[in-house]
C-alpha cells in the first residue's frame, strides 16, 4: 500500500478570508413576543437615528447608546433588529458603513484619501474590521473595489 492509500481522506475545507463564518439561523423564542406596532415604531426610530442621523459613522456608537436614546433595553432592541432588519445590530451598522465606503471609494473628492482614512470616515474603529466587513458584504477587498471602479470609468 502507498502513503496515500494509508492517509485518511481529509475533507477539503474552503478557508474564507477575514475569519468570515457562514451565517447561522438562530430561533429565538423572545423575538416573537415583540408586539408588532412597538417593533415597527423603533423600526422607524432605529432607521431615523442610525440613517438619518449617520450615528453609524461613530464607531463607539453602541448597541447599548441607542437602547438608551429608545428608552428601552438591549434584549429588546436586539430583538427588533434581529426581526425588523434580519441581522445583529453590528452587522446592521456595518452594512450603511459599507454603503456610505462605497459612495467616498468611488467619488473623485475622495480620491486622495487611503481606504484606512476611508474606514475612518465611515465610523469603523480599525482597517481589519473595514476590511473584513466590506469582503463580507461586496465579495472583494475595499481596494480591488476602487480599483475595479475606477477602470470601469475609464473606458
Amino acid at each position: 500500500m502507498s502513503d496515500l492509500e494509508n492517509k485518511p481522506q481529509e475533507e477539503t475545507v474552503k478557508k474564507r478570508p477575514y475569519n468570515l463564518r457562514e451565517k447561522k439561523e438562530k430561533d429565538a423564542a423572545y423575538r416573537s413576543l415583540i408586539r408588532p406596532e412597538l417593533a415597527d415604531e423603533l423600526y422607524d426610530k432605529i432607521l431615523n437615528i442610525i440613517v438619518v442621523q449617520k450615528k453609524y459613522r461613530d464607531p463607539d456608537y453602541s448597541a447599548k447608546d441607542l437602547a438608551k436614546e429608545l428608552q428601552t433595553n438591549t434584549r429588546y432592541l436586539s430583538a427588533v433588529v434581529n426581526s425588523r432588519f434580519g441581522m445583529n445590530y453590528s452587522c446592521l451598522l456595518n452594512e450603511y458603513r459599507i454603503k456610505d465606503a462605497l459612495h467616498l471609494l468611488r467619488d473623485k473628492r475622495y480620491a486622495d484619501k487611503n481606504v484606512e482614512e476611508i474606514s475612518t470616515m465611515v465610523g469603523f474603529a480599525n482597517r481589519q474590521s473595514f476590511y473584513a466587513a466590506f469582503y463580507k458584504n461586496m465579495g472583494e477587498t475595499p481596494n480591488g473595489y476602487r480599483k475595479r471602479y475606477a477602470e470601469k470609468n475609464k473606458k
